[in-house]
């Protein structure tokens, strides 16, 4: 019984935590025609120096385990962008007052916020054609954030985001 419990506990809070993904594509681009990728030099990621290095080995790994190469001269540049927020608690308690009687009717209705805020991070990553210097495949996530978590409990968040992230690339034509 307390196994059982432990797993419902476990897959509750994954399932809080998740990572949500938005994709946009240029529909008329051969991805198949891609196979080497670098950084921009100049990016401003927004992350830490220790959370940027953490991303950028995960998407070095999951690149690399696509095909792709690090090149000097690439034919994709890859744009970082990322910003925490506050986002509003969604979790409501609403309590009512009605009556009614006669043809008359009435009621009140108040919304209580449970719990505070919950701080979330959104990372933006851009391919870019180098040669022709256009955004080509572009993704937004959004995940959870624990300022004080450890730095293997980062990685693993930062993994779980390129992961999800590059689930869908390259994009399937159609």
């Amino acid at each position: 019984m307390r196994y059982l419990l432990s797993i419902i506990l476990i897959v509750s809070l994954a399932s809080c935590s998740s990572v949500k993904v938005n994709y946009d594509y240029d529909k008329t681009v051969d991805f198949a025609s891609y196979s080497t990728y670098n950084y921009y030099s100049d990016m401003q990621s927004g992350l830490s120096q220790l959370d940027e290095k953490r991303l950028l080995n995960a998407l070095d790994s999951t690149l690399k385990a696509r095909g792709y190469r690090l090149a000097e001269e690439p034919e994709l540049f890859i744009n970082i962008m990322s910003n925490e927020f506050r986002s509003a608690p969604n979790n409501n308690v609403g309590v009512g007052l009605g009556g009614g009687g006669r043809n008359v009717g009435g009621g009140i209705s108040v919304g209580l916020p449970l719990g505070g805020p919950n701080m979330q991070r959104s990372i933006q990553i851009d391919l870019v054609d180098a040669q022709r210097d256009a955004l080509v495949w572009q993704a937004v996530a959004e995940s959870g954030l624990r300022e004080n978590a450890s730095p293997s409990v980062r990685e693993d968040k930062l993994r779980a985001v390129v992961k999800k992230v590059f689930s869908k690339f390259p994009p399937k034509l159609k």
